[in-house]
């Protein structure tokens, strides 16, 4: 561990002496969560929908099949009871429930507005603002198309109905869309200083020849990954707690779930970003090459992770390719944290996942590493 410590304490010094590195380390972080965390602003559509139809009458059925012909929406389940809102929206099992009181026909049919209900998961600001706009617009065209037609069929003499949703947004109330894209920024530039830092000091060490220098010291390969890696571990770490401080306090985003476990699993994270480093370098040979395959690795990863268009839109091939990206997860579990504070048993399943790929990462990374070095 001695040994260890001193290649530690090597890297750093390093570092630090690398006036430019620091640059990328230190102000890198703050310039670009400042341009991103104003500039942003996206629209998406395509929404995932629970319903819950306590009426399940002619009229509220016709009503949701009129939703999902729209295309704006799809069906992702059905609650059994009004109190699995919560549950379906804290484990993104929807982000749009739609809940249909039992008096739901009887309203209309009677002349009065049909009432029924709408929870949306406000931390997809875009999807809430979206949703909200579609069920209006369709609720407005049921109102005046669907419902002339069912009168003449049942001979009675038509009049005006309104059907008027009440929407509850969850989460995000003010539908802020910074509140949306800045927890997804710590995935960004977290694994953009974890790759790009470690494949460029690795590649730097053989470009310069002094790989062959720590070959021939006592230390073993294990020693050597370990001795490279945990520096830009320990730098992450910086990275995260600055980039934190400044959403907290800059941008009055409240965490509002576990700091703790932020911690935890953003360090899981973070063993297979660095993972993806150490195998950049180990194929490329020159930082310039080391920097254009880490760009190369790092933009497919943003574009299907889910940070800029979401997964649910994607043709099927490319959701199948996002199971491998650690950013997806990664996302799921920052704005569950930061917005809906939710614990580990709502965010299991992506902690599994960053888990399995953070092993697999490292062990193809460090047997090919390995062998570089034999």
């Amino acid at each position: 561990m001695r040994k260890i410590l001193s290649l530690i304490k090597k890297e750093l010094i390093q570092i630090r002496r690398d006036r430019r590195q620091m640059v990328i380390i230190i102000i890198a972080p703050i310039i670009q969560i400042m341009v991103l965390g104003y500039a942003i602003n996206l629209d998406v559509k395509n929404i995932p929908t629970a319903i819950y139809d306590g009426d399940n009458s002619l009229t509220s059925r016709r009503f949701i099949q009129e939703i999902f012909n729209t295309g704006y929406f799809k069906e992702t389940g059905r609650l059994n009871s009004i109190q699995e809102v919560d549950k379906f929206l804290d484990q993104r099992k929807a982000e749009v429930v739609l809940v249909f009181p039992p008096d739901f026909e009887r309203s209309i049919l009677s002349g009065k507005q049909g009432v029924f209900f709408v929870a949306i998961d406000g931390t997809e600001s875009q999807t809430a603002i979206e949703g909200i706009n579609y069920i209006e617009m369709i609720s407005q065209q049921f109102g005046s198309k669907v419902m002339l037609k069912m009168s003449e069929k049942l001979g009675l003499i038509w009049r005006p109905v309104t059907i008027e949703p009440e929407a509850r947004v969850f989460y995000n109330p003010e539908l802020s869309s910074r509140n949306f894209f800045l927890p997804g920024i710590f995935g960004l530039l977290l694994m953009q200083m974890t790759i790009i830092l470690t494949s460029m000091a690795i590649v730097k060490e053989k470009d310069q020849g002094t790989m062959e220098q720590l070959i021939v010291t006592p230390l073993k390969p294990l020693q050597i990954i370990l001795g490279k890696l945990l520096p830009f571990f320990i730098i992450g770490t910086a990275d995260l707690l600055l980039i934190l401080l400044l959403t907290r306090f800059w941008f009055n985003l409240p965490l509002r779930g576990s700091f703790l476990l932020l911690l935890g699993l953003s360090f899981i994270y973070m063993l297979s970003t660095l993972g993806i480093g150490l195998f950049v370098s180990t194929i490329t040979r020159t930082p310039q090459q080391a920097m254009l395959t880490s760009f190369f690795f790092m933009i497919p990863m943003i574009l299907l992770s889910g940070f800029v268009f979401p997964i649910e839109n994607m043709p099927r091939l490319f959701q199948w390719l996002t199971v491998v990206i650690p950013l997806r997860y990664y996302l799921v579990i920052l704005r569950g944290i930061f917005l809906k504070g939710v614990g580990f048993s709502s965010l299991y399943e992506e902690t599994l996942a960053l888990v399995i790929l953070a092993v697999v990462i490292n062990l193809l990374s460090i047997v090919r590493f390995h062998r570089r070095l034999d």
